[in-house]
């Protein structure tokens, strides 16, 4: 086990997934004999706002909130809510991005426009970043619901959990019927 703290920042908008994404990383981590802490911000979840949540882990573990400029991962479930929590992010930090575009509030009333260049902004910053469409994977995987455990199987590339860990994991995480659709979701994640 190592000595220092990991963080990933998992980032969205509401009804994606995201709290239930980072409780299964959680389970994960401590099935794994890591310290955990985590913490969640959803004030606006219903309603399509955004959503974040830190998972924190290590051999010791003190707070439950990363500050600005400490994270190693960035798991965005949605494209524009990466350029967000950029200021969080360590420098050679990691970034997954889902490809997936929900517009504000503002871009649906006309008061702005989205920026077509989200991946290449963060480029400018960050040369560690991994861009993937979870939306069309979990489709793939038989139920556009899962792209929260595709985008779990794609983090689960840069964690110090073993895959048996995963699988017993994610098989205690779902009803029965819903088992076999996130194992696929997560395979494709993985290999993404």
């Amino acid at each position: 086990m190592k000595n220092t703290t990991k963080t990933i920042l998992l980032a969205g908008v509401g009804g994606q997934g995201i709290l239930r994404a980072s409780d299964i990383l959680s389970m994960a981590l401590m099935a794994s004999g890591f310290d955990v802490k985590k913490s969640e911000v959803h004030g606006m979840a219903q309603r399509g706002g955004c959503v974040t949540s830190h998972v924190r882990y290590g051999e010791k573990v003190y707070s439950p909130i990363a500050k600005k400029g400490s994270v190693d991962i960035l798991l965005s479930f949605e494209k524009l809510e990466t350029l967000r929590y950029l200021n969080y992010m360590k420098p050679g930090a990691r970034i997954i991005l889902n490809e997936e575009e929900l517009f504000p509030p503002s871009v649906n009333l006309g008061e702005a426009d989205y920026p077509k260049d989200v991946v290449e902004t963060t480029k400018k910053y960050f040369k560690n970043i991994l861009s993937i469409n979870a939306t069309a994977l979990a489709f793939q995987a038989g139920n556009i619901r899962t792209a929260n455990t595709v985008m779990i199987g794609v983090v689960s590339r840069y964690m110090d959990v073993t895959l048996k860990t995963w699988g017993e994991i994610l098989n205690d995480a779902f009803p029965k019927k819903l088992i076999a659709v996130n194992m696929t979701a997560f395979e494709l994640g993985r290999s993404a």
